[in-house]
C-alpha cells in the first residue's frame, strides 16, 4: 500500500496534489511520502515480532536522502552502509553509531579508520585480507572492532544477474567452504571482536526459497563454529525482499518473510540484523515528469518526457519495469513508447506500453521510484541532478535541491596553460 492516489481526478501524494508540486518545484522531481515510509517501516518491524532480539538497519544505498533517513531513524531503524559517505549521512540524520553496520567489499583504509573513529556498531568483513587490515587499525587505537564475517552461501537468488550477490562467482563475502578456516584465523587477531556471521544473496527477491536455503546453510555453519568454541552472538541476514513494480504483481509479504525467518532461526540464540531497503522505500516514492511532446512513430507513438535515464537508471540498466500513469487520467488509453531526451537509445522507459492517453504538457509519474532512483542519478548529457520532495499530510518540502548543469560546471577548472 502507498499514499499516491487519485482524488477528484488528480493524483495526490497523501493530501498534496502533484500538480502543485510540479508548479512549485518543476519537473522532473522525486516525490516521497512520509506516511508510506512510516507504514512500511511499521509493517516490516511487526513482521519480525517473533524474533526476540533484532536490529533493523535500513539499506542506505536504496535511498540516502537525509530526510528519508531521519523518518526511518525515528521509527527505530539503524543503517546498513557501504561507504564512508553513507555512514556520514546516517550519522547526520541522527542514527546512533551503534546502530550502523558497515558492509561492502571494497572498504578503503581511510573508510575503515573513519568508521572505527565514529564508533559504529558492526563491520561486515568481506575477506580475510580486510579483516587483517581492520584488526591492525583497531590495535593502533587500542580498541577491538566488532565484526561479522560475510559468507557467500553459493545460492542463486533467482533475481537479475546484476543484483545477485550470493552465487559462488559473485564478488561478495568469503566462500562458505572457506568460512570455517577464515573465521578461526580472524578470531585470533588482536583488535578483532569477531562475534558473528553475515549473508546477503541479492536484491528484488521474488521467492523466499533461496533465502531459506541460504539461512539454512548459515545455521549449519553457526553450529560448526560453536562446537569449536567460537561465540556467535550476532547474525546479519541481509535484505533483498522484493516489491511489486507492476500493478497486480504478487510477491512474498513481510509477514511471510518474518514467519520463514522465525522458523529457520529458531534456537540460534543470537541477535539478528536485517537490512531492508527497497521493501521500505520503493513504493514510498514516484518520479513526477512532464510530457515534452508526443512524436509519431512507425507503429507506436513516442511519448517524450522530461525525465531521463540519468534521473531513473533502472530501466536502462536492468530492463526494469516501472508503472507509468497520468497525474490527471482520462478515459482514453494509448499504446506508446515512453522515452526521455537523452541522446541514447537506451533512454527508453517502456516500449509498446499501454498507458493513459497523454499530450504535450501533461504530467505523469513513474511509480515505485523511492528506491534506487535519485541515488543512482547522474549528470549525463549535462542535465544536472533531479530535485527531491518529501510530503507530510497536506504539506511538502524540498529535501534535495535541483542541481543544474551550471552548478556542476562551476566545480570544473580549465588549467591556465590551456589559455
Amino acid at each position: 500500500m502507498d499514499h499516491f492516489v487519485i482524488k477528484d481526478g488528480i493524483m495526490h501524494a497523501e493530501d498534496v496534489p502533484l500538480p502543485a508540486i510540479a508548479e512549485a518545484v518543476g519537473t522532473p522531481v522525486y516525490v516521497y511520502s512520509r506516511a508510506t515510509l512510516e507504514r512500511h517501516a511499521r509493517v516490516f518491524r511487526e513482521a519480525l515480532d517473533a524474533v526476540p532480539e533484532k536490529l533493523i538497519a535500513f539499506a542506505v544505498k536504496a535511498n540516502p536522502n537525509l530526510a528519508v533517513l531521519r523518518v526511518l531513524g525515528a521509527q527505530g531503524f539503524g543503517a546498513d552502509v557501504v561507504s564512508a559517505g553513507e555512514m556520514r549521512r546516517a550519522l547526520k540524520a541522527g542514527i546512533e553509531p551503534e546502530k550502523i553496520v558497515f558492509s561492502g567489499v571494497g572498504k578503503t583504509a581511510v573508510e575503515l579508520e573513519a568508521a572505527l573513529d565514529s564508533g559504529i556498531g558492526q563491520f561486515n568483513i568481506e575477506s580475510e585480507e580486510e579483516g587483517i587490515e581492520l584488526a591492525a587499525l583497531a590495535v593502533q587505537r587500542g580498541i577491538a572492532a566488532s565484526c561479522a564475517l560475510r559468507v557467500n552461501p553459493d545460492v542463486d537468488a533467482g533475481t537479475h544477474d546484476k543484483i545477485s550477490t550470493g552465487k559462488a562467482d559473485n564478488k561478495f563475502g568469503v566462500p562458505i567452504s572457506e568460512a570455517e578456516r577464515i573465521f578461526t584465523a580472524l578470531a585470533k587477531l588482536e583488535g578483532m571482536n569477531l562475534r558473528g556471521l553475515a549473508v546477503h544473496i541479492g536484491s528484488q527477491l521474488a521467492d523466499l526459497a533461496p533465502l531459506e536455503r541460504a539461512f539454512g546453510r548459515l545455521g549449519t555453519l553457526i553450529d560448526t563454529l560453536r562446537k569449536q568454541g567460537h561465540a556467535i552472538t550476532h547474525v546479519d541476514l541481509g535484505g533483498g525482499l522484493g516489491v511489486p513494480y507492476r500493478k497486480g504483481e504478487e510477491l512474498p509479504s513481510p509477514a511471510e518473510y518474518g514467519a520463514m525467518v522465525a522458523h529457520v532461526t529458531r534456537g540460534w540464540d543470537a541477535k539478528l540484523i536485517f537490512e531492508p531497503g527497497r521493501v521500505i522505500a520503493g513504493n514510498a516514492g514516484v518520479l513526477l515528469t512532464r510530457v515534452v511532446r508526443v512524436k509519431r512513430g512507425i507503429s507506436d507513438p513516442f511519448v517524450i518526457v522530461d525525465a531521463a535515464m540519468n534521473d531513473l537508471a533502472r530501466p536502462a540498466l536492468y530492463g526494469a519495469w516501472h508503472d507509468f500513469e497520468a497525474v490527471e487520467p482520462g478515459t482514453e488509453r494509448m499504446i506508446a513508447n515512453i522515452v526521455g531526451p537523452i541522446c541514447e537509445t537506451g533512454d527508453t522507459f517502456a516500449t509498446g506500453r499501454e498507458c493513459d492517453a497523454l499530450e504535450a504538457g501533461a504530467l505523469a509519474v513513474f511509480r515505485t521510484a523511492g528506491a534506487y532512483g535519485a541515488t543512482m542519478a547522474s549528470s549525463y548529457n549535462s542535465r544536472g541532478f533531479v530535485a527531491e520532495v518529501l510530503v507530510d499530510g497536506d504539506r511538502f518540502a524540498v529535501v534535495a535541491d535541483r542541481i543544474d548543469a551550471g552548478a556542476i560546471m562551476d566545480a570544473e577548472r580549465v588549467p591556465e596553460w590551456l589559455d
